[in-house]
């Protein structure tokens, strides 16, 4: 599928992880670091990789609770705790050491080539730029050399959000931030699923990048993206 438009968009919502870099090269570091662990405390490396493991798993089903009365912020941590006969600080410290912190120096060698460089175009003729993710983002921006380009930062767990995609309603926070129409506005991401529903359920266009998509546009380069985008 290729996107209709007729003008370019006035704004355009990116994804981050496997949108701004690619993720296959970044989760085989990961894994390397991981397995290294037991050499120095085997006992340790198991917790590890079962808390992550309840974490995403969790996370994943939490995606189809739409917006809870609860914190995501905080359900996310409890939840794969209470499975897990564990507290929530202890997930919350293992998510914040090896999704959180220990990636960020694997970034800027994992980017997508050619995307400082759209960017750079995409402002330069007044393209608004945000990033709407289901992760904190501005770490991984300033990691990526890449945090100037985004005014916008939008996370799920932000209180005013508090729901993970293909909820629609992040799409619409930053619809409302730019005082946009959401017809005005694409979002770019990385998974059909979750991208391209949550972007339609809230009135975008979506492109899928890095993936063939039966259901919505999709690009394999940032350079394609450059062609969908702006012609």
């Amino acid at each position: 599928m290729v996107l209709r438009r007729h003008t370019p968009p006035r704004a355009v919502l990116w994804d981050l992880d496997g949108t701004l870099y690619h993720q296959g090269p970044l989760r085989r570091r990961m894994a390397v670091e991981l397995a290294l662990t037991p050499l120095r405390a085997p006992r340790e490396a198991w917790r590890t990789l079962r808390r992550l493991r309840a974490f995403r798993r969790i996370r994943e089903e939490l995606r189809e609770f739409g917006r809870p009365a609860e914190a995501l912020e905080e359900l996310q941590y409890r939840e794969p705790a209470r499975r897990l006969g564990e507290t929530p600080q202890a997930i919350a410290a293992v998510v914040a050491e090896w999704i959180f912190s220990r990636p960020l120096r694997h970034l800027g060698s994992c980017r997508r080539e050619g995307i400082e460089e759209l960017l750079s175009e995409l402002r330069a003729r007044s393209v608004r730029l945000g990033v709407f993710s289901d992760y904190p983002a501005a770490q991984k921006l300033e990691a990526l050399g890449l945090a100037e380009f985004f005014p916008l930062v939008l996370c799920a767990t932000d209180p005013e959000i508090n729901a993970f995609k293909p909820h629609p309603r992040g799409f619409q926070r930053a619809c409302e931030s730019w005082e946009l129409d959401p017809a005005q506005v694409l979002y770019v991401g990385d998974r059909a699923d979750v991208d391209g529903r949550g972007a339609r359920a809230a009135g975008m266009d979506a492109l899928i990048l890095g993936r063939k998509s039966e259901d919505y546009p999709s690009a394999e380069t940032i350079d394609e993206v450059r062609s969908a985008v702006l012609g």
